[in-house]
């Protein structure tokens, strides 16, 4: 049987080019498509029904206008044009083994079993743990390459938390639903190393280091996700192994977390408060600049949601000054993203929380001028807030503006908190829904 080869088809002479198999790399489309029409004679519009995008969308990529980094949209651009899926970090495509006979199936040892998404969910967690948009190198090495032998030496740490470090980037731009199995998978298989194999003292308190890490890591997809009780668990994990590694930082940033969940669910906000001061305690006052920054962050929230003003400005303050005295050096990699932005951020967050638009407003504008769209998740949450005090500030028109962006960057998200976020706003929109405005967000938020 001869196998369909659509209109679309990349010529291969093209894909072995160094410049298209940059752009693929990179998940660039927009330049893919340019060369596709210009040097292959295919057509956008045939390059739309093919991928089932819609024409303009192909036009404004191919024009540099935005980027594409759902899995699904990614894997129907790999079958239109043929790209090979290891060029693209997915698994290899059900057509290879048709237009390459005698190449025998690749298994990834990430694909044992199925959930109950079926087989597109299977290759979605292939297509996770190697590849998530543009910015993140393709190819990450399977866990059983990097260990060889029962007994292991102190370059399988270093090496495990590299591969930990790369594999955080997916969290810039999905869900915790899409990464939670990704991170439990990296978290137990470090486990097993610990429990099976033989390695000096250093070693084991550096294996328990990196556990500590992968832990928080996976609690907060679960977090993230709405598995309030597995996010519990791996947070409570993290911290005793953390101390039992020595690790004070990710001790403290293990109770962070645990603080930031009271918090989030309104369980008890004074013992959310309590566990955020031991955070910082843990880590100590000789902790990293970023993590005591991040730690001070952590409790200024904690104080906010209990409405504590001069707690909260405080720990602003503390956190603050712990970041101008970063001085260039190396940072945790599980804290480096905390800069002067992030703390904008919070601060906008925190003076929302507390009923202060006129000092949360400008904060939050500001920052938000400077944060991507492809941050799809986390620059939903940041706006929920940012309408949150257009409403308390009597601005409903853009109050409603704001929440219909929030809406829109959210939806395909695997993360149950932005939609939790700006609930509480639909609701006080409501009582308006004689503007326009507020009717369309509305009318929105139902589909």
């Amino acid at each position: 049987m001869t196998a369909y080869q659509p209109a679309t088809a990349l010529p291969r002479d093209l894909l072995g080019r160094d410049d298209v198999r940059t752009a693929i790399a990179a998940h660039d489309f927009g330049t893919v498509f340019r060369i596709a029409r210009s040097e292959a004679g295919i057509s956008y519009s045939k390059i739309a029904a093919e991928s089932d995008i819609k024409p303009e969308r192909v036009g404004a990529l191919a024009r540099g206008h935005g980027s594409v980094t759902t899995f699904e949209k990614i894997a129907k651009i790999a079958d239109a044009l043929r790209i090979p899926g290891d060029m693209l970090g997915l698994a290899p495509r059900a057509w290879e083994s048709i237009t390459q006979p005698g190449r025998p199936p690749v298994v990834s040892a990430h694909t044992i079993t199925k959930s109950r998404d079926g087989e597109d969910t299977v290759r979605r967690r292939e297509f996770f743990t190697a590849s998530a948009g543009a910015g993140l190198a393709v190819g990450l090495p399977e866990f059983s390459q990097i260990s060889t032998g029962r007994r292991i030496g102190r370059a399988v740490p270093d090496q495990l938390r590299k591969r930990t470090a790369r594999l955080r980037r997916l969290d810039d731009f999905l869900g915790g639903g899409d990464t939670y199995r990704v991170y439990l998978g990296e978290q137990l298989a470090t486990k097993r190393l610990i429990r099976d194999c033989d390695y000096s003292e250093e070693t084991g308190l550096a294996l328990l280091s990196v556990l500590a890490e992968q832990a928080q890591q996976a609690g907060w997809a679960a977090f993230d996700g709405g598995n309030h009780p597995d996010a519990r668990s791996l947070y409570e994990d993290s911290y005793q192994a953390a101390t039992r590694a020595g690790d004070t930082a990710l001790a403290g940033n293990a109770l962070a977390f645990l603080s930031y969940q009271k918090i989030s669910g309104d369980l008890d906000r004074e013992a959310g408060i309590e566990t955020a001061r031991t955070a910082c305690r843990t880590a100590g006052p000789d902790a990293p600049p970023v993590v005591r920054a991040l730690l001070h962050e952590r409790l200024a929230w904690a104080y906010a949601a209990a409405g504590q003003v001069n707690g909260t400005e405080q720990a602003l303050n503390d956190a603050e000054t712990a970041l101008n005295e970063h001085d260039g050096m190396p940072q945790p990699d599980w804290a480096a993203w905390v800069d002067h932005n992030e703390l904008q951020i919070m601060t906008g967050r925190c003076w929302t929380e507390l009923r202060r638009p006129l000092r949360a407003v400008p904060v939050l504008e500001d920052a938000l001028a400077k944060y991507e769209d492809t941050h799809a998740r986390d620059k939903s949450l940041y706006l929920s807030w940012l309408a949150d005090s257009y409403m308390s500030a009597g601005e409903v028109e853009q109050a409603a503006s704001t929440a219909r962006r929030s809406l829109e960057l959210s939806a395909g998200v695997a993360s149950v908190r932005p939609r939790q976020r700006i609930e509480p706003t639909l609701r006080r929109l409501s009582s308006h829904r004689e503007l326009p405005a507020v009717a369309e967000v509305l009318e929105l938020a139902q589909t």
